[in-house]
């Protein structure tokens, strides 16, 4: 089955995303913050795509996608950043940093679902 990892601080986004893609058919791993996404990574967890929020507690998503984009397993998984924050300069660093596209929050579930779609590997 799909795997994919959200990475949120906000209890409510990681509800409402697992929904979406879960009804959709997708295995869902959920993380707080960049730090217990990059254990859960260590740990063995090989997501087939991540979407991840700039502003977490711990790590934030741009040093999250440089320690994911160091691992073997996840060097090539598509990330996508998900943000309210319309700063052209957070958008230049996390691309920068590896991440393959950029949600505005909260995305409708049509446009997550079609991004996730056009990012996943082809099986």
């Amino acid at each position: 089955m799909t795997m994919i990892m959200i990475l949120d601080d906000s209890p409510t986004v990681i509800m409402s995303l697992s929904q979406i893609l879960i009804k959709a058919g997708y295995e869902v791993a959920t993380a707080a913050n960049g730090k217990e996404g990059v254990d859960q990574l260590s740990g063995g967890l090989k997501p087939n795509v991540i979407l991840t929020d700039l502003n977490m507690p711990e790590m934030d998503g741009i040093a999250f996608i440089k320690e994911a984009r160091k691992t073997a397993a996840t060097k090539f998984t598509p990330i996508i950043v998900l943000s309210g924050d319309s700063d052209g300069r957070k958008r230049d660093d996390a691309k920068s940093a590896g991440a393959s596209g950029w949600l505005a929050k909260p995305p409708q579930a049509n446009q997550l679902l079609y991004v996730v779609k056009q990012l996943l590997p082809s099986t």
